[in-house]
């Protein structure tokens, strides 16, 4: 059953923004507002550009918010037609989209491999079925074979052996 839900979540990387110079000039409130920011982007593609239509969007003080906005934390995002989209972060729903993409064509190509080896060994193909008993019972006699000419000097298989045998 395929499962078309969205990824859960995002690598985050701490070495990489904490040495960001954006982000270490920010105070506090700029930081907060911005992983607010970049968690609402990841869950909804987009946040408001606008500043009181982000408060009001995000459920925060509209003060509180124009004075965050800082173009520090405007340098992670892009503005398309009215919305800030963090664009790192659709680039790696990109990349996981990829990955899953060929997870998918790989594991269909795996099943018509093996679609096709069973539809080999199907009943109305009496030659490949007796193939493939003869091939898979010489397999069985040479691994008995090599258990047998072995020479095991193991106190435990010499009793398992004897209560095998009755003895």
């Amino acid at each position: 059953m395929a499962q078309n839900r969205k990824p859960p979540a995002f690598q985050e990387y701490a070495a990489t923004i904490l040495s960001s110079k954006a982000f270490r000039v920010m105070n506090l409130s700029q930081r907060g507002l911005l992983f607010t920011m970049r968690l609402e982007c990841w869950v909804n593609q987009s946040v408001p550009s606008l500043s009181d239509e982000l408060a009001k969007y995000l459920g925060f003080n509209r003060q509180e918010v124009s004075e965050a906005l800082s173009a520090d934390v405007v340098s992670y995002f892009k503005d398309a037609n009215g919305s800030y989209v963090c664009t790192e972060l659709e680039d790696y729903r990109q990349h996981l989209n990829e990955q899953k993409e060929k997870q998918r064509a790989g594991g269909k190509k795996g099943a018509a491999i093996t679609n096709k080896k069973w539809k080999e060994i199907e009943p109305g193909n009496p030659q490949a079925t007796c193939n493939s008993l003869v091939q898979f019972n010489s397999v069985k006699l040479s691994s008995e074979q090599s258990l047998k000419s072995e020479n095991i000097n193991d106190e435990f298989v010499r009793e398992y052996e004897r209560a095998s045998n009755g003895s």
